[in-house]
């Protein structure tokens, strides 16, 4: 998969008050960058699991849980789970 390098400048001191160890920096970028996009609808649930670089759509799922944001999922979604389950089931 193509990668985009986006080199951004923050101040130390941001970060310093959130206790993340610099090592965990990107990945807690990345995943609040995800949580975020989804909040405001820009991405799709999938998406914004491969940018958060989660393994499944239900770890997606519990990270937007956790972070307090309500699941974008309607109707129309139940419907085509459901035939997707109903082929991959057959």
């Amino acid at each position: 998969m193509a990668q985009t390098v986006l080199k951004i400048e923050l101040p130390d001191s941001a970060f310093r008050s959130l206790k993340i160890p610099r090592n965990q920096w990107p990945e807690f970028l990345r995943r609040t960058v995800a949580v975020a996009l989804y909040r405001e609808g820009k991405i799709s649930l999938g998406k914004a699991k491969e940018l958060a670089g989660l393994e499944n759509k239900w770890e997606m799922i519990q990270l937007l849980n956790e972070r307090g944001v309500d699941l974008n999922y309607t109707a129309q979604d139940a419907r085509e789970d459901l035939e997707t389950l109903n082929r991959i089931l057959q």
